[in-house]
């Protein structure tokens, strides 16, 4: 046979050696090449979401400049179970906003000082003045529902702050003060899947606190807690607005239409539209009606 018409086994080892490399390259192209996409197409959904968020985010430093005008004063409370999207929400509200302002007040729990002082006072030095709105992430609402639950407070302070709050918000509003209550409502599989990703996630690990690692275990208790907030704080004067909050962007989108439905201002854009989808924002008495149905029904509160 010619030596010409034959091949080697070591050449034979070597182009098969190349024809894999370049398959193993091509896959690898394939693989960059899918993953690429999912980014794009990820990229492109947040680039959409800002967009539908930038029109009513412009609306809302009208009503900003309004309020500055009348020297009229806002305080919007954001409360709800933990991993909710309350921060989220609230850095949208204000991405645009003019910082002189507004303020964001996120209170730790009470000192042994505060303890020993009237229940109100670490919150109304907070207060806004004339043309200010303040946004408190989580607010005197703590003894509604986290200090009852995890023993911060004695049950005699909870029973007395049941008492007497609906009068000091009554206070509030006929003092001219525009007061928004929201509860933003998280299902116990969504909070759970956005603990375990505060988990994994060394960005967001510090969101993780050691009551986080428990409310899971509590979830009954918080809405038993919940349940009776809205029993005997939903007022006329001071209404609750709840959120349905598993998808965060459309969360946000709401909660900025409450807002500006509370205020006529002036050069509003009337192309918009400024209705809360009304399967996503309830009332008060709505979710305490749906509540007292489903204990009725099933024996259990349902969230």
């Amino acid at each position: 046979m010619n030596d010409k018409n034959q091949r080697r086994p070591g050449a034979i080892d070597s182009a098969q050696g190349v024809a894999l490399s370049l398959q193993e390259r091509v896959e690898q192209l394939e693989q960059e090449k899918a993953q690429l996409k999912t980014e794009c197409g990820k990229a492109l959904k947040r680039y959409r979401k800002q967009e539908e968020l930038k029109v009513y985010e412009a609306e809302l430093i009208k009503l900003q400049e309004q309020l500055e005008r009348d020297r009229r004063r806002m305080i919007i409370l954001f409360e709800g179970r933990d991993a909710a999207g309350k921060g989220g929400a609230i850095q949208r509200i204000t991405f645009y906003m003019n910082p002189r302002h507004y303020r964001v007040v996120a209170l730790g729990r009470p000192t042994e000082e505060e303890r020993s002082q009237w229940f109100y006072q670490k919150y109304v030095s907070h207060f806004p003045r004339g043309g200010e709105i303040v946004i408190f992430d989580r607010s005197w609402y703590n003894r509604a529902m986290v200090e009852p639950v995890f023993g911060f407070c004695s049950e005699k302070e909870h029973q007395d702050f049941m008492r007497g709050v609906a009068g000091f918000e009554q206070d509030l509003v006929r003092q001219g003060i525009l007061l928004i209550k929201f509860y933003f409502s998280v299902s116990k599989a969504v909070q759970a899947r956005r603990f375990e990703i505060r988990k994994t996630n060394p960005l967001k690990q510090w969101k993780l606190s050691e009551i986080d690692l428990q409310v899971q275990d509590r979830w009954d208790e918080f809405s038993q807690r919940k349940y009776e907030m809205l029993k005997r704080t939903h007022t006329l004067a001071a209404p609750w607005t709840i959120v349905r909050a598993d998808n965060k962007h459309r969360a946000r989108l709401n909660a900025i239409k409450v807002i500006l439905n509370s205020v006529d201002y002036q050069r509003r854009n009337d192309a918009l539209d400024y209705t809360p989808d009304p399967a996503l924002v309830l009332s008060g008495a709505t979710e305490l009606e749906k509540m007292t149905a489903d204990l009725l029904r099933t024996g259990h509160l349902i969230e």
